[in-house]
């Protein structure tokens, strides 16, 4: 299979598996239509951490990012709860949060705003293992856990590194924890997090596949049937969020390193 091509299936799988797909064909609002309603709208997973949850205490980076692109505009933010069971297609939800910026698998759905975080695959390490930058620095016989037929199984097995196939990321990082394997490839968003919760586990991220466009992506906020005018008005705001450290701040919350394309 075409990396390219399965990568791109496995991100759009992603939002499915989230409850997160558009339906090109479902209407949000322009920005006229969004300051008449006095209100912007957003999707989000409702037990997703550290992306969004409906926990006040803690909300997620992209609720909280939400909240103040809306705030920036000078509406306030409504969120439509998105579960498996109730797809972001029968809602009609303004913003996508960390939309994938590609072209290609957006074309005719959305538009999108400026790009504000690199995301993708990295590797987790114990804090002892040796300091690499990349994966092609793997030595023989470094055992690194996979999540079954994803990509980077694929680009690690053709770069000759020993892998172990899992169907979950925590059974991964619970054998890295124990010795099994000698590190995971797993999102870098959420390994981040997972370290910020658990600093007892030792471990460290590694944004080793930085240089690899199948496995490294920048993101932005999706915007469905609007108009150049929201478009252009929310990446002012997000310009402002990220020269002020606004944007940074809120990863940091949640233990994110904020990488901006």
């Amino acid at each position: 299979m075409n990396c390219q091509f399965s990568s791109r299936w496995a991100l759009s799988a992603l939002l499915l598996a989230a409850g997160l797909a558009f339906d090109s064909s479902a209407s949000a609002r322009t920005l006229a239509e969004v300051k008449s309603l006095g209100a912007i709208s957003m999707c989000a997973n409702a037990d997703a951490l550290p992306w969004a949850s409906n926990k006040q205490e803690t909300p997620g980076f992209q609720i909280e990012l939400g909240r103040a692109v809306a705030a920036g505009l000078g509406v306030p933010l409504n969120i439509d709860w998105i579960v498996p069971r109730r797809r972001a297609n029968t809602v009609n939800c303004d913003m996508m949060l960390d939309s994938v910026n590609d072209p290609e698998v957006n074309e005719g759905r959305m538009l999108l705003s400026r790009s504000y975080q690199k995301s993708g695959m990295a590797l987790a390490l114990r804090r002892d293992a040796a300091e690499i930058s990349s994966f092609t620095e793997l030595q023989k016989g470094q055992k690194i856990g996979v999540m079954v037929n994803s990509v980077a199984s694929v680009v690690l097995g053709k770069a000759g590194v020993t892998t172990s196939p899992y169907a979950f990321q925590s059974e991964m990082i619970d054998d890295l924890i124990k010795g099994d394997l000698y590190g995971g490839a797993v999102s870098s968003t959420w390994i981040d997090y997972y370290i910020h919760s658990h600093p007892e586990a030792n471990l460290r991220a590694v944004y080793a596949f930085t240089d690899n466009k199948d496995l490294t992506w920048d993101v932005a906020i999706g915007l469905r049937k609007s108009d150049a005018a929201l478009q252009g008005a929310i990446n002012e705001v997000l310009n402002k969020l990220i020269a002020d450290g606004t944007l940074t701040g809120i990863y940091a919350k949640y233990g994110v390193q904020h990488r901006l394309p």
